[in-house]
Parts: C-alpha cells; sequence; structure tokens
C-alpha cells in the first residue's frame, strides 16, 4: 500500500519527537534484531530505527530488507535514521503512536 504525501507529512510531524527505538549496529540485521523491529512496530506501529556503520546503499538495503521481510513501510530515511510505519489491526492505544 502507498502512502499518500499528505499521509507521509502527517507521519513525518508524528515522528519527528520519536527517539530511534532500536539499533542496526555493526553486526548486521540479524534475526534478534528483526524480531525486536518487529515487536516495536507492532507495538507502536511508527517507530525509528538507528543504522550504524556502511554507506549511504547499504543503509537502504537494511532498510529495504526490514520493511520486505516485516511487511512494513518505509516514510522517511534522513542520515542514521529511517522512519517506519506499520499499521496494526488492532493498535492499542497507549503504545500506539498514532494515536496520541
Amino acid at each position: 500500500m502507498k502512502i499518500s504525501n499528505e499521509d507521509k507529512k502527517q507521519l513525518r510531524r508524528l515522528g519527528h519527537n520519536l527517539n530511534p527505538v532500536v539499533t542496526v549496529a555493526g553486526n548486521g540485521l540479524s534475526k534478534n534484531v528483526l524480531a525486536e523491529i518487529d515487536r516495536a512496530l507492532n507495538d507502536h506501529e511508527l517507530i525509528k530505527v538507528k543504522i550504524c556503520g556502511g554507506d549511504s546503499q547499504a543503509k537502504s538495503e537494511v532498510i529495504k530488507e526490514i520493511c520486505g521481510q516485516l511487511s512494513a513501510q518505509t516514510v522517511q530515511s534522513v542520515g542514521h535514521i529511517a522512519l517506519i510505519l506499520k499499521k496494526s489491526e488492532k493498535p492499542n492505544p497507549r503504545l500506539s503512536n498514532l494515536l496520541r
């Protein structure tokens, strides 16, 4: 599902004050890191992920792999930080960054 420009603008506004929840470090995207990103996306729906090391091409490949494996979408990617969205069927209003 494609995100419209108006929705992206709103999601960037919501994500501006968020801190990165998960950091992908030198070991790359392991199963444990991917599981933690999936858990965070299921809880919060909109998260920031910090990707350390590598050039911009390697970072974009990691972001594509995360989104591909978790059925998520990239809202924005600036520098080392990626803002990722995965809408939940039954979001928890206390945890969801979209409903707060």
